[in-house]
């Protein structure tokens, strides 16, 4: 039954896209018949820069081009889409990976105590809203370097639905089940280990899939602003290049790697859910 259901809705995925499709095609067909009709226009299309919409074809051709060769690097300007998105994956990782050094165990920390909870909340609820781009002025006066403002910007980004999330799981942990610990005279350090950290792991990875979701949302802009390398910078690198083209195949990079990481993160997710 799963299979059968598995097997329709890629079926009807792959008619919607079909029709998406369809629908560009139609809609930049005035662009492929100026191609057509003059050299010109084909020569500035050629070389990745259009006037209007690209067609399917443009774009299916500038993906052909770029991942062919997607490591070259021929100057500051023009590295290849694969060292862009190296550049950006590296960032992120190291920014979610310290939010998750921190944010982890004070949210164990918080989960377990009410009286930690309560001291630590005003400032949560405060910090939490703030925009995480809105460091970045900050973080680039104080840190002077744009590699580093990006990775504590995704740092910034990526705390706070981890720790939410960790603290929450801890906190919801059945009262039944640490009854039973303390019962056993289980001490605290194995009681977390043993007990609290298997039952909140699903919670604990949801806040970290979530994380990872803002993160990737959030480098693209920071990457833009500060410059220099990486796929935000890469799109709109492209964009003052008028190459629409080479702009829609770096959305799609962009995308496609957020799902990755999203179904990354929802697998290990189930790999820790307990069912009863």
């Amino acid at each position: 039954m799963r299979g059968s259901l598995g097997l329709r809705a890629g079926v009807l995925s792959a008619l919607i896209f079909l029709f998406f499709v369809l629908i560009w095609h139609v809609g930049t067909m005035p662009v492929e018949r100026a191609v057509n009709a003059d050299p010109e226009y084909a020569k500035l299309v050629g070389g990745g820069k259009s006037a209007g919409l690209p067609t399917p074809l443009m774009i299916a051709q500038t993906v052909w081009t770029q991942i062919r060769d997607p490591f070259y690097d021929r100057g500051p300007n023009d590295k290849g889409i694969g060292i862009q998105l190296a550049y950006s994956m590296a960032r992120v990782g190291f920014g979610f990976a310290l939010a998750a050094l921190l944010a982890v165990p004070l949210g164990f920390l918080i989960g377990m105590s009410p009286l930690i909870y309560r001291a630590l909340n005003p400032f949560i609820q405060v910090l939490k809203p703030i925009s995480p781009l809105a460091w970045m002025p900050l973080a680039l006066y104080t840190i002077k370097d744009a590699t580093i403002s990006s990775i504590f910007v995704i740092f910034i980004c990526s705390v706070w639905p981890m720790l939410i999330n960790t603290a929450h799981g801890v906190a919801s942990v059945k009262r039944e089940w640490l009854n039973v610990a303390r019962t056993l005279e289980v001490g605290p350090v194995r009681r977390a280990f043993r007990v609290i950290l298997p039952a909140a792991a699903p919670v604990i990875l949801t806040g970290m899939r979530i994380s990872m979701g803002i993160a990737w949302l959030v480098i693209v802009a920071a990457e833009m602003l500060v410059g220099g390398t990486g796929i935000g910078y890469f799109v709109w690198n492209e964009w003052n290049n008028l190459s629409l083209t080479n702009v829609i195949f770096a959305i799609l990079v962009i995308g496609i790697t957020g799902m990755l990481l999203d179904l990354v993160f929802g697998w290990l997710t189930q790999l820790v859910t307990y069912r009863e």
